[in-house]
């Protein structure tokens, strides 16, 4: 979890795309027709989580860019292995992308009896964004006016607070768990069947708090109906400058990420998949979809084809030994 690794991950993928260019660009080049009819992308989580924050802004520029709609289909349930499974049995035909995230690549660890494999069975096209991770509470159930007093408040009552995450095995999950490892606390973990749920019951106050992906989070913070204690890594959030990092308040190797990224269905044809890229980055390049990237404090890496598959890899490592590391399991 260290943020030098992360992040050197990241530079070294980027390398690897520049050399490696899009997927099929030549084929690209060919004039391709897709697409040719509305395109469906499964997005793995209910409707108001991270993975939708950015998935319906992106849709919305892919079908005024290339003029075909961008379906959102949400397919929530364990920790987001579900719609994982629906769109690696989808047919390879161009016409289902798949939006997954970060947590896809901590369910081998967590899930042994997957029925797909995130690096055989689908196809890496893009990596979108990058956010770090907020840890957010609610303001009547915690009253904590900083994150000193709400460490204090937390190490006070062992067990008594609780954390929502968007199911076990999800990186809201591991991020809690990591939390507790670092600061020696014990929290209770209350697993969501996705992002949005578990912040709406955070909201209503019938759970305390949420290690959350900033993009989901970002708007309720804005609102006053949650409020952030501190943001993961080593500095803060151009979007929420007055929150303050890990690394000032004593946390240095709180280095969380949450990233979300675009796969097809293994076997869709090579000119698909180059077009789908073109699209998604042009979608992402908009000043409308800057403009909502910056407001969720998130960052658009445009990773492209197997170096974007290289850094899900790295990740899916890197993820195993933090599972194994805090014993963390199914509930």
């Amino acid at each position: 979890m260290n943020q030098p690794i992360q992040r050197r991950a990241l530079l070294r993928a980027a390398a690897a795309s520049a050399v490696l260019g899009p997927i099929g660009s030549q084929v690209a080049r060919a004039q391709s027709t897709w697409p040719s009819r509305p395109v469906t992308m499964v997005v793995p989580f209910p409707a108001g989580g991270g993975t939708d924050a950015f998935a319906r802004p992106m849709a919305a520029s892919f079908a005024r860019l290339s003029g075909k709609a961008l379906v959102i289909d949400n397919r929530g349930g364990a920790g987001g292995t579900v719609g994982a499974s629906i769109a690696a049995k989808a047919a390879p035909d161009g016409y289902t992308l798949f939006m997954g995230a970060v947590h896809h690549s901590i369910a081998p660890s967590m899930y042994p009896k997957l029925d797909y494999n995130i690096e055989t069975d689908l196809v890496p096209l893009i990596l979108v964004a990058s956010v770090p991770q907020v840890v957010v509470v609610n303001p009547k159930n915690i009253t904590a006016p900083d994150f000193k007093a709400f460490l204090a408040q937390v190490k006070a009552n062992p067990g008594k607070l609780n954390y929502a995450s968007a199911g076990s095995g999800t990186s809201h999950h591991l991020a809690g768990e990591l939390f507790k490892q670092q600061t020696n606390t014990f929290i209770t973990h209350i697993p969501y069947r996705g992002a949005g749920p578990a912040l709406a019951d955070l909201i209503a106050g019938n759970v305390d708090l949420m290690f959350d992906g900033l993009g989901s989070s970002a708007g309720h913070i804005k609102g006053g109906r949650i409020k952030p204690m501190m943001v993961s890594g080593a500095k803060r959030n151009p979007a929420f400058p007055d929150v303050p990092c890990a690394a000032e308040v004593g946390l240095p190797q709180y280095n969380v990420t949450t990233w979300y990224g675009v796969w097809a269905p293994k076997g869709t044809p090579a000119d698909a998949q180059a077009r789908a890229i073109e699209e998604i980055r042009k979608a992402c390049s908009t000043d409308e979809a800057k403009g909502v990237w910056a407001a969720q404090g998130a960052e658009f890496p445009d990773i492209t084809g197997p170096a974007f598959g290289q850094f899900v890899s790295t990740e899916v490592r890197k993820w195993a030994q933090v599972v194994k590391a805090s014993g963390a399991k199914l509930e």
